[in-house]
């Protein structure tokens, strides 16, 4: 059986790094830019100049998708403590519900802290909302980076 052309390989990490976007705490840009790195380990090519822009616009993605909820908590008004609880709950649910579960540890630990803090259904609710649509922004674009990568990749591959 023949070796994969790296072309391939690379190519099946950036579009599966862009479908991972989509999902909450799976690492889009992780796999995105492990198909650039790999294309250059074998192939030399993109330049090194090229590929450190990937490798920064990769990072980037990854620190979206990190801080994405943590910084829509905090912008919705919600405590360090809350986000730092809301955190742990993505984590822990993640494992037991995938990622909608990390969704709805964050979303739901964060009205349940902000209610808790408040006594006010509507802050706690006004909240945990702030927070939902800044994950789903975070990975809306998590998606324009990763097709970013997959675009720039093909651009300099053809």
């Amino acid at each position: 059986m023949p070796p994969l052309d790296p072309a391939v390989v690379a190519f099946a990490l950036l579009s599966a790094g862009v479908l991972a976007s989509f999902v909450p705490l799976v690492p889009g840009g992780v796999l995105s830019t492990l198909g650039v790195g790999y294309y250059w380990a074998v192939t030399g090519d993109p330049g090194t100049l090229a590929l450190l822009g990937f490798v920064a616009l990769g990072g980037l993605t990854v620190a979206v998708d990190l801080l994405g909820g943590a910084v829509s908590a905090r912008a919705g008004g919600a405590s360090a403590r809350t986000t730092a609880a809301a955190a742990v709950a993505a984590i822990v649910l993640l494992s037991v519900l995938g990622p909608f579960g990390a969704l709805l540890g964050v979303v739901g630990s964060v009205f349940a802290l902000e209610y808790r803090r408040h006594g006010d259904v509507r802050q706690g609710a006004h909240t945990a909302a702030i927070t939902a649509v800044g994950m789903l922004a975070s990975s809306a674009m998590q998606a324009v980076l990763t097709l970013s990568m997959l675009a720039g990749f093909v651009f300099v591959w053809l």
